[in-house]
């Protein structure tokens, strides 16, 4: 594994009813910030926060399908934990032992980890449980803004050798139910 990895974490509490529109929101959001071709924009608008997101049939499948594992993995086990993890890597030359070049490998540099955790609020409390939740989005917004136009966040990219696509850059998201990687 990479040393130098920058990892940024969001911690979201969610329920049956955001189950699928938060992750959805948050990881078109990570996507938005990290995909360096032409993007085309689109918003998600969940419980009145505005989320940025990528409107590009590839990542829409992506998402889509990883949040529809991780919904089927917390629904159907006992454990209502889980983790979207997003990996941003390059492409470098993979080198054997004489200096022979001998294919290529993908080397991490930004990890994006999403720990999810479901509660089924009283319905009394729903109003707060909402409100927390639109907190919770507004703060991942912020750390999103803030890595990725800090320091840490810009030298972590590394050179754009490969311009064509929406990403110059393999982009891997795993979902982790229980600690154990589904789909």
């Amino acid at each position: 594994m990479n040393a130098n990895l920058a990892t940024v974490t969001i911690d979201v509490i969610l329920d049956r009813h955001s189950a699928k529109e938060v992750p959805t929101a948050i990881l078109h959001s990570i996507l938005f910030h990290r995909l360096f071709g032409t993007v085309k924009p689109q918003t998600f608008e969940v419980l009145d926060v505005t989320m940025p997101g990528v409107s590009d049939p590839e990542m829409e499948q992506l998402v889509t399908e990883k949040v529809d594992i991780f919904w089927k993995g917390i629904e159907n086990g006992a454990n209502k934990r889980g983790q979207i993890i997003v990996t941003f890597s390059e492409k470098k030359a993979k080198k054997s032992w004489f200096q022979v070049y001998v294919g290529e490998e993908e080397v991490p540099w930004e990890q994006w980890i999403v720990n999810v955790e479901m509660r089924q609020p009283k319905s009394e409390d729903r109003q707060e449980f909402n409100a927390n939740i639109a907190s919770t989005l507004l703060k991942a917004l912020n750390v999103m803004l803030t890595h990725t136009s800090s320091e840490r966040g810009r030298t972590a990219v590394p050179l754009i050798t490969n311009a064509t696509g929406i990403s110059p850059f393999p982009i891997k998201i795993a979902v982790k139910v229980g600690g154990v990687e589904l789909g």
